[in-house]
């Protein structure tokens, strides 16, 4: 009786997807390494929080290794406040008061993390799997196998190479240089406003994540977050100083989207200190609640950042073999859903399960594997792309019409049990 050998797994990128994957492969017993062009762990620092859902929480506890989703667990905020649709004076559209009620298990649960606390989560046993200051710029295929290309020159050999490497992925530009991203011709300017002793803002704003939706033009996000529970990391000595990283204070987060054409600046937006974008975004919102524009106004300018929301096109598929791609590397989207990192969860649950049938007793080859879950990722993965678009195009929509058919449906749905039970099922 032969010993079936168990495939070498190379993955590009240590973001959150290439990460989760490295784990539950590790707990599959599958040789793996991550070769990560940050160098090192506290290299990859982005100052807003996220949020994880049941489907991420799922992903995480599947593949995480237990000291790491302790880790995980320990850091989260597990505030269930629901969510609310607001008109531009805070009027309710529609309100959802919580979503995960008493569900017990932090698998099935929506949760609220840094990104710098998740980052360290994922990197909890990971010292021996993770390689820094490596870039991957391509590779090459040969006998089945890929000799993966570094910056340095250097090349290392897998069975398989997966292209966790972001929305600008170099394994993404070789395997399927059809794929490219689309300018929704849509930006966010976002910030946080700190909470603390004295904070004037009203309860609709602090009891539940709001989207507010005005009869004219334009779209706000807020939401409360909670610091984290202790800080996990200290920021290197040369990381910028102010609110934007700081971790373990309460804030706000807002984001306010529109045209692109609305700002008169918007080619250089990235260039634009914080104050200037306040008062971009503060011209648009004159006419809103006061409350509004004292949640952007009171925000401390270091936080406020614009972001330009593209789009992955939904590419030819290739054929299957010993390169793959996951997350941002293949269906980069708006954050306007609140599912990118979620869905690149989903693929490292998903190609950890198809990985691990190649190397197990199961007779399926991993090129098989590979092409089962490329066939579920690209289904899942352009749906949330498509998601994430239609809400960039109604928050850039200046069409009175649209926007009133839809603050209707809200309304309506508000003042209907069933579909606010079928929404909160949704969500849950």
């Amino acid at each position: 009786m032969t010993t079936k050998q168990l495939p070498g797994v190379v993955i590009a990128g240590g973001g959150v997807g290439g990460l989760c994957l490295a784990h539950g492969l590790r707990r599959a017993g599958v040789p793996v390494r991550v070769l990560e062009r940050t160098r090192c762990r506290t290299d990859w620092l982005q100052g807003y929080r996220i949020h994880i859902d049941p489907q991420g929480s799922a992903a995480l506890s599947a593949c995480l290794s237990p000291a790491a989703w302790a880790s995980f667990c320990a850091a989260v905020s597990d505030e269930t406040p629901g969510f609310a649709f607001r008109t531009e004076t805070l009027a309710p559209l529609l309100e959802i008061a919580h979503v995960d009620g008493s569900e017990p298990d932090p698998a099935r649960r929506h949760h609220g993390i840094s990104r710098i606390a998740l980052r360290e989560a994922l990197l909890t046993d990971l010292d021996d799997v993770v390689e820094h200051g490596r870039t991957v710029t391509g590779y090459t295929v040969r006998d089945g196998r890929v000799a993966v290309r570094l910056h340095d020159g250097d090349h290392v050999a897998a069975d398989l190479l997966v292209g966790a490497d972001g929305a600008n992925s170099r394994v993404r530009a070789q395997l399927a240089p059809d794929a490219h991203r689309v300018d929704t011709g849509v930006v966010a300017i976002a910030g946080k406003h700190r909470l603390g002793p004295g904070t004037d803002l009203p309860d609709e704003l602090l009891r539940s994540p709001v989207s507010v939706l005005p009869r004219r033009r334009g779209f706000l996000f807020s939401a409360v977050w909670r610091g984290d529970r202790a800080a996990p990391v200290a920021p290197p000595a040369d990381a910028p100083p102010g609110f934007l990283l700081d971790t373990t204070s309460d804030y706000v987060f807002w984001a306010y989207a529109d045209t692109a054409a609305t700002f008169p600046e918007h080619d250089t937006l990235v260039g634009l200190p914080g104050e200037q974008l306040q008062a971009l975004v503060g011209e648009q919102i004159v006419m809103w609640s006061p409350h509004l524009r004292r949640l952007v106004a009171g925000s401390e300018p270091d936080t406020v950042r614009p972001v330009r929301m593209r789009s992955a096109a939904r590419p030819a598929p290739w054929p299957s073999g010993p390169v793959t791609l996951l997350g941002d590397a293949i269906h980069n989207m708006t954050p306007m859903a609140g599912i990118g990192a979620n869905t690149a969860l989903r693929d490292a649950a998903s190609l950890t399960r198809q990985i691990s049938r190649a190397a197990g007793a199961d007779a399926v080859s991993l090129c098989a594997a590979v092409g089962e879950y490329e066939r579920e990722m690209f289904e899942y993965g352009f749906r949330a792309v498509a998601a994430s678009h239609r809400n960039a195009a109604l928050a850039g929509s200046h069409s009175r019409i649209r926007r009133g058919v839809v603050r209707a449906a809200l309304r309506l749905a508000d003042r209907i049990p069933p579909v606010k039970n079928r929404i909160l099922e949704a969500m849950s």
